[in-house]
């Protein structure tokens, strides 16, 4: 029961991401977005991700590995675009 309510919590803020990702990738514009907070963002994900790799937890590893490449990939755009 546990993994499936971390699942579910996975699932959701994970695919919160996917929106801002689409835009950016579709407008090719991050004017909009703080970087500081994605810099951030993406660190804090990060370290989720290792912490889920030292507990063995599947869901804390599946939301973050995929919540990091989204974050990252938007972070990337935002330096690459410069606006």
């Amino acid at each position: 029961m546990d993994n499936i309510v971390g699942f579910v919590a996975a699932f959701c803020t994970t695919v919160s991401f996917v929106p801002q990702a689409v835009k950016v990738f579709k407008t090719k514009r991050t004017n909009d977005i703080s970087l500081g907070m994605f810099l951030l963002m993406s660190f804090g994900v990060a370290f989720w991700d290792i912490y889920g790799i030292m507990i063995n937890s599947a869901p804390v590893i599946f939301a973050n590995s995929i919540t990091l490449v989204l974050s990252v990939y938007i972070l990337v755009m935002k330096i690459k675009l410069g606006d």
